[in-house]
């Protein structure tokens, strides 16, 4: 971050090889791409990039000049052509005749859609000014960590004209917006000979009339910066020093495994909330640190950061020198209680005759002292980029209160960026979350074909799953199929032994740690068997009871602790199968496990009810395609039960149900995300055959 120069400074990434046969436009999104791949150049979603390009109108044909800017709610690392903003520069300057002054400046943005140009459908962002009103061709603006610790300091216009002179200017905080745009016009008029501007407690805007110019500029001058505070703080006791020492790794992510579950359950109150575990060294040293308290509650100062991780954190109380997380747990209640009480206090203090009404009072960042920070957020990436937007305020708060006094941004600015109408506008806009939007779901036997089916279901309702299973190769390849259609974030894998209590008890904590806890089971590890009774094997008999039985208890168990820690309730699926319902012959050992296995289900849907955790069961028949227990000496000896071939066996069960249907792993996995979602809020105890018919098995 700003410890070392050799290993700070920023590399020219630009290719002229690549960039001489691009338009002005398609060099835009490579130096947007080049910049965003670097956390410490701009956080996730933040600043913009534009350039103003020459183009024929479509209507006249006629050269005119357009302003290509990065759209609203776009991020410059991931962005392509169509994130960005196309506008009418003449028409952006006609704007200039109808501002009515600085308390009209929100009806600004109603009119930037008067200017899009060929009818472009991205949304134009409350910094489209910005860019537009600096008369330069190429304009960036980002949120570098170096340059937002000088912005963020006491003194940062005098920090600014040491550290750039008058190469880089300086302007007093101003919430972004119409008259931030004419007030860079302004500094731009007077100032011809500069080449950027620091925004006080915000970022950095630079610019050139080249995009390859622009770029190198930017880098420059964050390196200059970085290059600075390199040396001003070598040897400068940092946050005031250790006052902790960090518990050992595998220690640390047991302790957020007991903390995060807790946690979840106080802060799900009006929707179920995703953890995210961070304890990388910056987020270490900052936790450990002595002033760690006095800083963390001066607030962020950026409005980026703020906006995804709330004004300031929670400081969980908790010594690792003594770690009696027990007593931690006892403690974190009033804690959360206090931080809902003190955020409320803000809104009322803060509010406006038209401010949105108050939002979740809960904190978003956590810290452990020793341990390291946990985010919570409706889902996975919400979570981890909360966690990367304070990992960069720390890197601020490390280098604007090393060689100077930091500030966060007044209580009263921050809460008209965060209770915004616009931003509040925007939120209204945010799509409908999906069914299962919020929760954790682990499904065991994720290797086969109904496990990969389920996870598949339940990640299209927006649910993360993590997938346990013994097959390794068949698990690295299951995880890596859904990863890649489904992103990083919402997909984890555990090899897990269903039988061993030592490996349930991992998963459950590796889960906890990665997510922060359990909403849903899916118990769907499982054998099978066939040989007449006389041929069954001790060996045969006990193995069908471990995995089938005593495995579903082990997991099931888990599940229970964990989800009457949490308090929110949660589903408990067991696939398990016709054989359980209706005997079939030479298949004793399998018959009685799943047998044993509904009624455990039974069992437990009496226990768990008062908890609000249902338990239901998916009674599938005759699954063959993908499905792992039909590979090998099973296939071949219930083809011999039913004096058929491997291939005549499907042909065999379809015309032996009731619809002559086959039944695929979809359709178990349909019948699972019935019980998982809330369309079966009042329905435990139940089973549910999806066998396309089989009397011997109706359940009445």
């Amino acid at each position: 971050m700003l410890e070392s120069v050799a290993e700070s400074r920023l590399a020219d990434l630009w290719d002229d090889a690549v960039a001489g046969k691009m338009t002005e436009p398609e060099k835009l999104l490579y130096r947007s791409n080049l910049l965003g791949s670097d956390k410490r150049i701009t956080n996730y979603g933040g600043g913009n990039t534009s350039a103003k390009v020459m183009q024929p109108d479509p209507l006249t044909g006629e050269e005119v000049e357009v302003l290509w800017v990065k759209g609203s709610g776009g991020d410059v690392g991931s962005i392509r052509m169509d994130g960005f903003a196309t506008l009418y520069m003449d028409k952006l300057r006609a704007l200039k005749g109808v501002y009515r002054g600085l308390a009209f400046e929100d009806e600004m943005v109603g009119y930037l859609p008067h200017c899009t140009f060929n009818l472009n459908p991205r949304a134009a962002s409350i910094d489209t000014p910005l860019h537009a009103y600096v008369p330069k061709r190429h304009v960036d603006h980002m949120h570098p960590d170096a340059i937002i610790a000088i912005a963020a300091s006491a003194n940062s216009k005098e920090l600014t004209q040491e550290i750039f002179g008058d190469e880089i200017g300086w302007l007093p905080w101003k919430r972004p917006g119409y008259e931030l745009g004419l007030w860079l016009e302004k500094f731009c008029l007077e100032n011809p000979e500069a080449k950027g501007v620091v925004l006080e407690s915000h970022g950095l805007f630079t610019w050139a009339d080249d995009a390859r110019d622009c770029y190198r500029l930017t880098l420059d001058i964050i390196n200059r910066a970085m290059d600075w505070f390199a040396t001003e703080t070598e040897g400068k006791q940092i946050f005031g020093g250790p006052r902790h020492e960090s518990l050992p790794e595998a220690e640390r992510r047991a302790v957020a495994a007991r903390l995060m579950p807790a946690i979840r359950g106080m802060v799900s109150g009006g929707q179920h909330m995703v953890g995210h575990f961070d304890d990388q060294p910056a987020v270490l040293e900052f936790v450990n640190a002595a002033r760690m308290p006095e800083l963390a509650a001066l607030g962020t100062s950026c409005p980026d950061h703020f906006l995804r991780t709330k004004i300031r954190p929670l400081v969980v109380d908790f010594d690792p020198a003594q770690p009696d997380v027990a007593g931690t747990l006892d403690r974190l209640g009033p804690q959360v209680e206090a931080y809902r009480a003190d955020y409320a206090a803000y809104y009322d203090r803060c509010k406006h005759p038209d401010s949105p009404a108050l939002r979740d009072p809960n904190a978003v960042v956590y810290l452990v002292p020793g341990v390291g920070m946990v985010t919570f957020a409706k889902d996975k990436a919400t979570a981890r980029i909360s966690a990367e937007f304070y990992v960069n305020a720390i890197n601020v708060m490390r280098g604007a209160s090393t060689v100077s006094t930091y500030c966060g941004l007044p209580e009263q600015e921050a809460f008209d960026i965060e209770y915004w109408l616009l931003e509040e506008a925007k939120l209204q806009r945010m799509p409908k979350p999906k069914s299962l939007a919020g929760r954790i779901a682990l499904v065991t036997g994720g290797a086969g074909g109904i496990g990969m089916a389920t996870a598949e279901r339940l990640l299209r309702e927006g649910a993360c799953v993590v997938l346990a299973d013994i097959d390794e190769a068949g698990l690295a390849r299951a995880s890596d199929a859904l990863t890649g259609r489904f992103g990083k974030d919402v997909v984890r894998s555990a090899r897990m032994n269903v039988t061993s209590e030592d490996a349930v008890d991992a998963a459950y904590a590796a889960m906890a740690v990665e997510y922060g806890g359990v909403d849903i089971l899916v118990s769907n590890a499982g054998i099978a068997s066939s040989a007449p009774v006389e041929e069954t094997s001790l060996d045969l008999w006990n193995r069908n009871m471990e995995i089938l039985s005593t495995g579903y208890f082990l997991v099931s168990r888990a599940a229970f602790r964990l989800l009457r820690q949490q308090g929110l309730g949660g589903s408990v699926i067991f696939v398990a199968s016709k054989n359980g319902l209706a005997a079939s012959p030479n298949a004793s050992a399998y018959c009685t496990a799943k047998a044993s296995e509904i009624h455990l289900a039974r069992c437990l849907a009496l226990e768990g009810a008062e908890a609000g955790i249902r338990v239901n069961v998916v009674n599938p028949d005759a699954v063959l395609r993908g499905s792992k227990i039909w590979e090998g000496e099973w296939l071949d000896q219930r083809a011999s039960t039913y004096k058929t071939d491997k291939e005549g066996l499907e042909e065999m069960y379809r015309n032996r149900s009731l619809l002559k249907r086959s039944v695929l792993p979809e359709d178990i996995a349909e019948g699972v995300y019935f019980f998982a979602a809330e369309t079966s809020a009042k329905s435990t105890g139940n089973i549910l055959n999806v066998d396309a018919g089989n009397a011997q098995s109706f359940t009445r």
